[in-house]
């Protein structure tokens, strides 16, 4: 069988590099004469310092990339699902949602396992707006600390710190091989995770040769759960810039239960709730209208007007 070369486009990051490595040896592997060969690329997320929010949030980590599969020049590219935009560019597709990783948060720290350990005025490390929400709402008396950043420059700051425990998400953490640092699961009551966390996207050019080569990877039960999560994020108009959680699984009946949560950037409000439906649009549909009975849709309209221009 003759030689086929893929060129997976991945950003320069430790961790973009390791997942995309992972996966271009996971397809090799399932396609005989298949040979995956990374191209670095760096896309606008990677140039900008500060809060995401204020330069719009939308395709930051993937815009780059996704040129360069409709220019033809990439093959594929591997994503971080939270960071892709829940609507595609025109002519792109995922070919597969590979089996999930842990979805859930860490909490990184020398002394303590959970956020209700944490003693009264501690801060708490996390670029993130959902993890922001969630701690000032569980734990109004912490001081969160925003910290952007990859994995190894966010621990690298923790470690300089004597006062404070870090958030991060499980499966990035896993994906490195950090075994050295401190990290205990948080679990949904403390910590929903991100609409997609965990969970990686190989995006394609629609019906590109690359395609099914890359359908072979694709994992049933992670793309019905984060369609689900995704379909949530679609119905409140989300992306990155926005407190939203949300997070599914199938129970034992068969049955997807999908969990969410969106709450104003000081935690003093939060909507939050949890349904069951047999299909993934059936239970997101449900939790959506469940979250909007407990007040999702004036607590967009607060964190939309609080937040920089660019990010509207």
């Amino acid at each position: 069988m003759s030689k086929i070369v893929l060129r997976l486009g991945t950003r320069r990051s430790a961790l973009a590099q390791a997942q995309s490595g992972q996966i271009a040896r996971r397809l090799e592997a399932a396609n005989e004469g298949l040979e995956v060969e990374l191209v670095l690329i760096e896309t606008r997320g990677d140039q900008l310092t500060g809060d995401l929010a204020a330069h719009g949030g939308k395709g930051l980590f993937t815009a780059e990339l996704e040129a360069r599969l409709l220019d033809g020049s990439l093959d594929l590219a591997v994503h971080s699902l939270k960071d892709l935009p829940v609507e595609l560019a025109t002519g792109l597709v995922v070919a597969a949602y590979p089996e999930r990783a842990d979805p859930r948060d860490v909490l990184v720290s020398e002394d303590w396992a959970t956020l209700a350990e944490l003693p009264a005025r501690t801060t708490v490390m996390t670029g993130a707006l959902r993890r922001r929400t969630q701690i000032l709402h569980l734990r109004p008396d912490l001081k969160v600390e925003a910290l952007r950043g990859n994995i190894d420059t966010r621990v690298k700051k923790w470690r300089e710190r004597e006062d404070a425990a870090l958030i991060l998400a499980a499966a990035g953490l896993a994906r490195l091989g950090l075994e050295d640092v401190p990290a205990t699961p948080l679990e949904e009551h403390e910590m929903l995770p991100a609409p997609g966390q965990g969970a990686l996207a190989i995006e394609v050019a629609e019906g590109s040769a690359a395609e099914p080569l890359c359908a072979v990877l694709d994992h049933r039960d992670t793309r019905e759960a984060v369609a689900a999560e995704r379909w949530i994020v679609a119905a409140f108009g989300g992306d990155c810039t926005l407190p939203l959680a949300a997070w599914a699984r199938r129970n034992g009946n068969g049955g997807l239960v999908v969990s969410a949560c969106l709450g104003t950037l000081d935690g003093t409000s939060m909507a939050s709730a949890e349904a069951t439906g047999e299909s993934p649009e059936d239970a997101a549909q449900a939790c959506v209208a469940a979250l909007e009975a407990n007040g999702a849709r004036d607590i967009l309209e607060r964190v939309r007007a609080a937040q920089p221009q660019a990010a509207k």
